[in-house]
């Protein structure tokens, strides 16, 4: 078993992180890393590509009107690609803009991430996002090779409390993801109108099949969609997913007057 290191950010931050091997046990893994006790878990995927800066504002009040509150007052996991670009970038700035506690997990191929004062391992590689508390740092050296990785974690991660995928815009990784979170049986919850992928599920729930790959993930039943215009509609949908099991396992009795009766576990 790899042991834990840390990693050291010029902003003043410290991340705790891990190289696991392909074949690692995952419970022993995240515990290496601290992450043991089961919680809900928001696993969010996609990317911020060709959007106007109107809409990747729109895009930034999401994260911080909604993902980072709900998972702080949830006490979630909640895991990315761990990157400092789109998606992973917001989410980890809305973190730290929110004042967040939450455990923010990035899951990034080892041969993609650039590591604070090191030279980057690729010509695409990329710096790692330096608001995550941790980073699982998997075998790979081409986008995507993390993709199964951010499906499997979760589950474990939740310990049979809900977990839930957030996808919005994305490419051709985006696909990959989404499939990989069918075969894990994690709820879907794409973004109307962020673009791209995500945009392409929603036309295809709605009956418009733009893209082979869709209907395979329609018809698993897990996927709904949200309007990036309407972040109540996505925080009381989120809630209806996470809180299942959260009033009863982690919430103390004066968090439950934050949550919608509706939802509240039995």
């Amino acid at each position: 078993m790899q042991e834990s290191f840390s990693i050291e950010f010029s902003n003043g931050l410290t991340a705790k992180a891990l190289y696991p091997q392909a074949n690692a046990d995952l419970t022993l893994t995240l515990e290496q890393l601290g992450l043991s006790s089961p919680r809900p878990v928001i696993v969010v995927v996609g990317g911020a590509s060709k959007l106007s800066e109107v809409d990747r504002e729109r895009l930034r009040s999401l994260f911080l009107t909604v993902l980072a509150p709900l998972a702080e007052s949830l006490n979630a996991y909640v895991v990315d690609g761990g990157t400092d670009a789109g998606i992973m970038q917001m989410m980890g700035e809305a973190r730290y803009q929110t004042g967040g506690t939450f455990p923010l997990i990035g899951v990034t191929a080892v041969g993609l991430a650039t590591l604070p004062n090191q030279p980057p391992p690729a010509e695409d590689a990329c710096a790692l996002e330096p608001h995550h508390t941790h980073f699982v740092l998997v075998p790979g050296s081409q986008w995507g090779d993390e993709s199964a990785w951010i499906a499997q974690i979760p589950t474990v991660l939740s310990g049979g409390l809900p977990s839930v995928t957030v996808l919005i815009n994305g490419g051709e990784i985006t696909w990959k993801d989404a499939q990989e979170s069918v075969k894990a049986k994690h709820p879907i919850v794409a973004i109307a109108g962020s673009g791209r992928t995500a945009d392409i599920l929603v036309a295809a729930l709605n009956g418009t099949v733009e893209d082979d790959r869709a209907p395979a993930v329609v018809d698993s039943g897990l996927l709904q969609a949200v309007d990036l215009d309407n972040p109540k509609a996505l925080d009381s949908l989120l809630i209806s997913i996470l809180a299942i099991g959260k009033t009863k396992f982690i919430l103390q009795s004066d968090e439950l007057a934050d949550i919608p009766t509706i939802y509240r576990a039995n």
